[in-house]
């Protein structure tokens, strides 16, 4: 059985799935947000840490309700369903490496996030390579939906991912954060029909 044609239960078992990943990653993201609430001495915020929490977070949630144009699909085949779980996979490591088990050998969040650069960027530039392909198994409907600036970002966020990798400069760690999450809030409100 290398392809499933029953639509709506292979939508359903997917979506069953990919919603568990995703309720685990939105998890543990909020557990660590309450980390700064339960112990304020122990745990200090950082900017860059909590603007990247915060982009991440909506990356989830607006991940999770692009994910209903997948009942568009007609031929569910096992590549696919691999592929998207994958990108939840992803996702989630993104969320573990912004809440590590233990940040004792770090002394903060800040100093952590700084360290552990090069695995966060480098994964958040594989996600835009997978939401770009994401956008694309979804059908030209779904694809023709949003504006030349959503088929800009994905390599904008690559390139700078890979600045962001190499290059330290705490302006730039700052800017690039909260540039993105006013981007996220701007593309969700803008794509989604927020304000209608």
């Amino acid at each position: 059985m290398d392809q499933i044609t029953h639509m709506p239960d292979a939508f359903s078992h997917v979506r069953l799935i990919l919603g568990f990943v995703i309720s685990i990653s939105l998890a543990r993201l909020l557990t660590g947000l309450a980390r700064f609430v339960q112990h304020p001495t122990k745990f200090k915020p950082d900017l860059v840490h909590l603007g990247w929490t915060f982009s991440t977070l909506l990356l989830l949630v607006h991940f999770w309700w692009w994910e209903f144009w997948l009942s568009s699909i007609h031929t569910w085949t096992f590549p696919i369903y691999a592929f998207l779980l994958t990108f939840s996979f992803l996702l989630f490591l993104s969320t573990a490496l912004l809440f590590p088990d233990d940040i004792s050998e770090y002394g903060s969040y800040g100093a952590y996030f700084m360290a552990r650069r090069a695995w966060f960027f480098g994964l958040l530039a594989t996600i835009y390579v997978f939401d770009v392909v994401d956008t694309l198994i979804k059908g030209p409907e779904h694809s023709s939906q949003y504006g030349i600036d959503y088929w800009i970002q994905a390599p904008a966020y690559i390139v700078l991912s890979v600045v962001a990798i190499f290059w330290k400069n705490r302006t730039f760690q700052v800017a690039f954060a909260m540039t993105n999450l006013l981007y996220q809030i701007f593309f969700i409100t803008r794509a989604f029909d927020v304000l209608r």
